[in-house]
C-alpha cells in the first residue's frame, strides 16, 4: 500500500503539467490507498475521470485516469484506470486528424506509441518523445498537435514496463529507441532524429546516442547518468514511491533493486561516445537525481548545454518556460530559418527573467 501523503505530493507535479484544474479538490477527497475502497486513490481519481468522460471531455478524463493509475498498476483498480486512460485519449485523438496509433512488436514485447507527421511521400525529421517511470504516453500525447506544426514527425512512447510497453527494464532497454526509429524509417527522415526524453528515459536516450548515429541530439530533464545507479547512500534517501516504481519496472524486490540498477550506470567510454548536442534541464533541489550527474556530463559530453532551475525534480514551477525551451530547441535543431524562433525566444527570456525576479532568497 502506498503512502497517500507521498502520492499527493508527487501527483501535484503531474496535475500541473497536465493542466488539471482544481486538482486539490480531488486530492482532498482521498484518504486511503486500499484496493477499491471508498475514498481510495484509484477510485476517487477514476470517478473524477468518469464524470468528465460522461460530459464528453475525453482528454480531461484521460488525464484523471492517468493519475488514478499513478504510480503504477499494483491491483485491478489501477490497471483498469490505465486502460480507461488509453481509451479516452484514443477517443480524443480520433477527432483530431493527424494523430495515429503505432505499435512496435519486438521479440521481448510490444511498444505502444502515438505518432504524427509520418509520411513516405514527405519524410520529416523525427522527434522521439518519452516520459519517465510514471508517465504514460497519453499524458504527453496532446503535444503531438504542437509538434506537427513545428514541421517534424513525432512519436510519443513510454519507458519499458510503463503503460502499454511490455518490454523489461534493464541494461538493454536503450535498444527500444533504435527499434522505434527502425519502425518509422520508411515514413520519416530518421537520419535526423532528436530525442526529447524526461527523467529516466533521458538515461536511455544518452545510452542510445552513444551507439545509434541517427540520433542527432538529446534533450532531457533530470536524467540519471551514473551516480543515481551506483550511490547506495543516495538511493536510500530517494522517495519511496520512486523506489517502489523502479522495483516494479525492474521486476526486482527492494532488497535486490540496488544491485539491479548498478548495471544501468553509464561508463566513461559510453559517455565519451555521445558526440551530439545534449540539452539538459537540471533542478537544483532535485530529490531524486544527484547533482553530480550534471558534472559528469560536463566532463564527458562536448556539446552540452545545461539549463538550471531553482526547483525540485521535474521543475514543476517552471512548466511553461520548460515547454518553450523545448519548442525553441526543436526550432533550432531543424537547422533552417524560422520566423517563430524570435517570438518564442523572447517569451522564454521573459519567463526566465520573471522567475529570477520572484525567486525567494536562498
Amino acid at each position: 500500500m502506498n503512502d497517500v501523503s507521498e502520492l499527493k505530493q508527487f501527483a501535484v507535479v503531474h496535475a500541473r503539467s497536465l493542466n488539471i484544474k482544481r486538482y486539490q479538490e480531488v486530492l482532498d477527497r482521498i484518504d486511503n490507498d486500499r484496493e477499491g475502497a471508498p475514498g481510495s486513490w484509484a477510485r476517487v481519481w477514476t470517478e473524477a475521470g468518469d464524470e468528465l468522460a460522461e460530459a464528453g471531455r475525453a482528454l480531461d478524463a484521460s488525464r484523471r485516469y492517468a493519475l488514478a493509475r499513478f504510480p503504477y498498476p499494483d491491483g485491478p483498480a489501477r490497471a483498469q484506470a490505465g486502460k480507461l486512460c488509453v481509451a479516452a485519449f484514443d477517443a480524443w485523438r480520433q477527432e483530431r486528424p493527424g494523430i495515429e496509433r503505432l505499435d512496435v512488436e519486438l521479440p521481448a514485447g510490444r511498444v505502444g506509441c502515438w505518432a504524427t507527421g509520418l509520411s513516405a511521400a514527405k519524410p520529416l525529421p523525427l522527434l522521439l518523445v518519452m516520459g519517465g517511470v510514471v508517465t504514460l504516453k497519453e499524458q504527453l500525447g496532446p503535444a503531438l498537435v504542437l509538434l506537427r506544426r513545428l514541421g517534424v514527425a513525432a512519436v510519443v512512447t513510454e519507458m519499458p514496463g510503463v503503460g502499454e510497453n511490455t518490454l523489461p527494464y534493464d541494461a538493454e532497454s536503450w535498444r527500444q529507441l533504435s527499434a522505434v526509429i527502425d519502425a518509422v524509417a520508411d515514413r520519416a527522415d530518421v537520419s535526423r532524429t532528436y530525442a526529447y526524453t524526461f527523467s529516466f528515459s533521458g538515461h536511455l536516450a544518452l545510452r542510445c546516442a552513444a551507439e545509434d548515429a541517427r540520433i542527432k541530439s538529446v534533450i532531457t530533464s533530470g536524467a540519471p547518468v551514473r551516480e543515481f545507479f551506483l550511490d547506495r547512500e543516495w538511493l536510500g534517501g530517494v522517495p519511496q514511491v520512486t523506489l517502489d516504481t523502479l522495483s516494479h519496472l525492474a521486476g526486482a524486490g527492494r532488497a535486490e533493486l540496488a544491485e539491479r540498477l548498478s548495471a544501468l550506470a553509464l561508463t566513461d567510454e559510453q559517455l565519451d561516445r555521445v558526440r551530439v548536442p545534449v540539452s539538459y534541464l537540471a533542478s537544483r533541489r532535485d530529490e531524486i537525481i544527484p547533482a553530480g550527474e550534471t558534472r559528469l556530463l560536463q566532463a564527458h559530453v562536448a556539446e552540452l548545454k545545461v539549463l538550471e532551475n531553482d526547483d525540485v525534480h521535474a521543475s514543476p514551477k517552471h512548466i511553461a518556460d520548460s515547454l518553450l525551451w523545448l519548442v525553441l530547441t526543436v526550432l533550432k535543431l531543424r537547422g533552417r530559418p524560422d520566423p517563430r524562433r524570435l517570438p518564442v525566444a523572447a517569451l522564454w527570456l521573459l519567463l526566465r527573467a520573471r522567475h529570477r525576479l520572484t525567486r525567494s532568497p536562498r
